[in-house]
């Protein structure tokens, strides 16, 4: 297959004009030294996965520079932080734009230590895997956001994307879609590959009890996150599960979804949703091998979620936007129940709260939203259009204040 063009694309050249650095994150194999490479032909690379190539940067860093000059791209940059300050002593010297291109697959302490080092001189992007519309080649790029002006836009570049079911379970790493390859072998390396060699060895456990936790996550996603549980499954500490969530987190296997939290909803839970960046990872390490079975299973609603939640998160990072302060998700319970009240995601833009239900279903239904008003307690807030994001046809409003919406929408 052809190259997939990449919807971050354009902005990544934009901050190249408008930066001296620019920082592409991202776990491995999303593809980010390819559309670095396919983006910026003209600038030269240097790749830190090579250790001789590492060892010159720490051993002589003016060297290294004067071997390779700007414009240069760095490729898994975070494995060498000795050229942190050359590169600060670069830029600072020249007020010239797009000198530097880096690339790395971890934000632990390096990537926080290379914000500080290079504040005010860098521009940090994110690139996740493949989404929807870059498999099917829809050009539309913005963020998604359930207002007319947005729905007016999207409706001009839907496309069919057949049986969302293969998609689920297939993922999102792009070398699925450029050759063919075995899924269950592609997953297999991947573990063994990137997230042993990486992961584990931040963590540094025995291979048996990482595979145990990285099942007992994988069974997690989509629901909150319950780390007693995990400590059960695993056979460790209680602190140390939450240490290596936090990993997880920082290495962009999974995102924590934080709860919506407002002094007036003073019973809604406190603790994060889980959700799994990449559904076909999630479904190899629980051991859903084919789309067909995936479907009819008990945890078909979860991976639909994780897939819905991913793809949401995927326009932002696409566009360029920060989501972490935008999106949220609520469950509590109002004194006058006794069932508690959810709401799987809340979208939050310019003072207005977007409720947002993700429902494995082609027939949906009002009450299936019934928990949107509780929303209409906060205070300085309005509440604005709600959706529900499921497997119905076409557009269809279900009262003035509720769409339903397929996910071609999204």
């Amino acid at each position: 297959m052809a190259y997939i063009e990449r919807a971050i694309t354009e902005v990544l050249r934009n901050r190249v004009k408008s930066s001296k650095c620019v920082l592409l994150t991202g776990t491995r194999q999303v593809g980010k030294s390819t559309v670095l490479q396919h983006a910026f032909p003209e600038f030269r690379r240097a790749n830190f996965d090579d250790k001789l190539t590492r060892l010159q940067a720490r051993e002589d860093p003016r060297l290294f520079f004067l071997n390779h000059p700007c414009p240069l791209f760095i490729d898994e940059v975070q494995k060498e932080s000795a050229i942190l300050e050359e590169i600060k002593m670069i830029v600072d010297a020249s007020e010239q734009r797009g000198q530097f291109l880096l690339s790395g697959s971890q934000k632990l302490d390096l990537m926080k230590e290379m914000c500080e080092s290079l504040a005010g001189r860098m521009a940090v992007s994110e690139l996740q895997g493949l989404s929807l519309r870059e498999i099917h080649e829809v050009r539309f790029n913005r963020h998604f956001i359930p207002t007319d002006t947005y729905i007016q836009e999207r409706e001009q570049e839907l496309k069919p994307y057949g049986d969302i079911w293969q998609t689920i379970h297939k993922g999102s790493y792009p070398e699925l879609y450029d050759v063919e390859r075995d899924w269950q072998e592609y997953y297999s390396s991947y573990v063994s590959t990137y997230l042993e060699r990486d992961v584990n060895g931040l963590i540094s456990s025995d291979e048996i009890t990482f595979s145990k936790f990285l099942t007992a996550i994988a069974a997690q996603t989509g629901k909150i996150l319950n780390y007693a549980h995990i400590a059960r499954e695993t056979g460790v500490s209680e602190p140390t599960i939450k240490s290596w969530v936090f990993i997880l987190e920082r290495t962009g296997i999974i995102y924590l979804l934080q709860p919506y939290s407002q002094n007036v909803l003073n019973r809604a839970i406190k603790a994060p949703k889980i959700y799994f960046r990449d559904t076909g990872l999630a479904c190899y390490l629980t051991r859903w091998l084919t789309a067909d079975t995936l479907k009819c299973s008990a945890v078909a609603g979860s991976m639909f979620e994780t897939f819905v939640v991913s793809e949401i998160l995927k326009s932002y990072a696409n566009e360029g936007k920060d989501y972490k302060f935008s999106i949220f998700y609520y469950r509590g319970r109002d004194k006058r129940q006794a069932s508690e009240n959810e709401i799987d995601l809340i979208i939050e833009e310019n003072g207005v709260l977007y409720p947002v239900e993700i429902k494995m279903s082609g027939n949906p239904r009002a009450e299936m939203a019934a928990a949107n008003t509780v929303l209409d307690k906060i205070p300085n807030k309005t509440r604005g259009m709600g959706v529900i994001l499921c497997l119905v046809a076409q557009k269809t409003y279900l009262c003035e204040n509720l769409l339903a919406l397929p996910l071609e929408y999204v």
